[in-house]
């Protein structure tokens, strides 16, 4: 932040690291170094893919029932809420000799392996520790994934908001560059989510791995651990190659340029003197959400919107195929089960179609953005589709319940797959929304980090206040989604319709309140000519 007086200004908001010289904006990093740090992305959500199309039919094959297995997935918020702040904080200030972000990167993957292993033998353990195989409850089963899922979610939070702080930092100053590291973020995001739903819809994974099969662990929970070992292998590979490669210089509180504004801790950037004044960790939370400014608080207020929109969809899509679309039931005799098991792979080929969608859409942000007039308004009018498409379930569903078919098999009448026209109109929801959804995962964070880079607030903070317009609203679905739907008499339409109202919503106050981002300096501009 500029000082106008002659004798320097030792008092800082808490959402600054240390004051950095107006003179010397730092330099953009070489694209190279911003791709294979975005990468990682693909191995991270590989493994969320395989949450999102896989857990929620799984959790139910473990006993816990529909409108409860959304407290399951409270593990994530909750850990997201307290442990990204955290880690953003303790990265902006990290001492290390091999640099500010890349530690905790390093340890987020070797947790999130742990995590992964302890998910996909659940069943097992469970098994080895008393759990009846003729009991449709296995408490102990649930108990050990409960637990791995939490330490998936705290490792998956040491890994995100790092990773993304570190693309902040190799971007510089430069908007377009963070606009584009973003969407490269987003792209291989995408890359992962096709990688992941693909392994999720194939059957037959779990023959590579044969000693997945056992007593306490049938066919589709074998080809949950072996769907898991890919991830596990991905995301290392990856996460080695990027540490490798992209270097940082250790920081420490007497020099570097600010940590907010990005590329100071960078191999290759020139370090100038700086003040500091240490803050507590917990001072430093308040003093950030007590000193954000206007725009970053309508972007966690529209950011929140979007989020209550989003996860009814991203936690139940695969279960509402299997369960509305198809009229299978997790709970329900072993042809039903079928159904629905079914259903749920077709929503993985659902998923998959958004992930390609999503990946192409991801590459073409920047360029969307201009043609609708800017960031803000390109979010705006993306959530009007996403609004679209939740309320168009409704109408999927209704048109699987009228066009249902029934067989009589063994003396039990059974529903039939849905007509293929139905399959069609589910499946073209799944792709439409991976254009939304490209620029969720990339716009809002892209703002963060202008936003914050203009206040002088530290990078990793910043993307952490961020997380929690997300998982405060993943919160509010895990906890009241269950309920809710109870209410309307089951299944997940309730939940849907809510979400399309939050959308629309959001769109409206994407549009009318939330301010275009200030343009580049010229120097960033200079510094980036050819990347676009």
């Amino acid at each position: 932040m500029e000082n106008t007086s002659n004798k320097p200004d030792k008092k800082f908001s808490s959402f600054q690291l240390h004051q950095q010289p107006p003179s010397s904006p730092p330099r953009p990093s070489p694209l190279t170094k911003i791709i294979l740090v975005a990468s990682i992305a693909a191995g991270i959500q590989f493994g969320w893919a395989l949450q999102l199309s896989l857990l929620t039919p799984y959790v139910q094959l473990l006993g816990i029932p529909h409108k409860w297995a959304s407290l399951i997935w409270l593990c994530g918020p909750i850990s997201g809420m307290v442990v990204q702040p955290i880690v953003g904080y303790h990265s902006d200030r990290c001492t290390s000799r091999f640099g500010r972000r890349r530690p905790f990167i390093a340890a987020g993957a070797a947790l999130v392996a742990t995590a992964v292993v302890l998910i996909g033998f659940a069943a097992d353990l469970g098994h080895a520790f008393g759990d009846s195989m003729a009991n449709d409850m296995k408490p102990r089963a649930i108990v050990v994934f409960v637990i791995g899922f939490w330490i998936l979610d705290v490792a998956n939070n040491m890994l995100q908001g790092p990773c993304r702080a570190l693309l902040a930092d190799l971007s510089g100053n430069n908007q377009r560059k963070t606009r584009t590291a973003n969407a490269f973020f987003s792209f291989f995001m995408a890359v992962g989510n096709v990688l992941g739903f693909a392994a999720g819809s194939y059957t037959h994974l779990h023959k590579i791995f044969p000693f997945t099969t056992t007593k306490a662990c049938d066919v589709y929970c074998a080809n949950l651990k072996s769907c898991f070992f890919f991830s596990i292998l991905l995301l290392l590979t990856l996460t080695s190659i990027a540490l490798s490669y992209v270097h940082e210089k250790p920081w420490s509180p007497e020099q570097g340029t600010a940590a907010g504004n990005g590329g100071g801790e960078i191999e290759d950037e020139e370090e100038e003197p700086a003040e500091t004044t240490p803050v507590p960790f917990f001072g430093e939370i308040f003093g950030a959400l007590k000193n954000l400014k206007r725009p970053m608080w309508i972007l966690l207020l529209v950011t929140c919107l979007n989020w209550i929109a989003w996860f009814p969809f991203l936690l139940f899509d695969t279960d509402w195929m299997g369960r509305e679309v198809y009229g299978g039931d997790s709970q329900g005799n072993n042809l039903v089960l079928k159904l629905y098991n079914n259903g749920v792979r077709a929503g993985a080929l659902g998923l998959m179609l958004n992930s390609v969608v999503l990946g192409f859409a991801s590459l073409g942000v920047e360029l969307l953005a201009r043609g609708f007039g800017g960031v803000k308004r390109l979010w705006g009018i993306v959530n009007f589709l996403l609004a679209l498409c939740l309320g168009l379930t409704v109408l999927v569903t209704k048109l699987a319940k009228s066009t249902r078919r029934f067989a009589t098999v063994n003396g039990v009448v059974v529903p039939l797959p849905p007509p293929s026209g139905v399959k069609a109109g589910a499946l073209s929801l799944f792709a439409a929304l991976g254009i939304p959804l490209a620029v969720t995962y990339s716009i809002p964070f892209a703002l963060a980090s202008i936003f914050s880079s203009s206040s002088g607030a530290g990078q990793g903070l910043s993307l952490g206040v961020l997380n929690l317009a997300i998982v405060i609203p993943q919160m509010i679905v895990s906890l009241g989604s269950g309920p809710f739907d109870a209410m309307f008499g089951g299944g997940n339409l309730p939940a849907f319709v809510l979400g399309a109202i939050a959308a629309a919503v959001s769109g409206i106050l994407a549009l009318t309140m939330l301010p275009s981002p200030p343009p580049d300096v010229p120097a960033a501009k200079a510094a980036t000519a050819g990347f676009h």
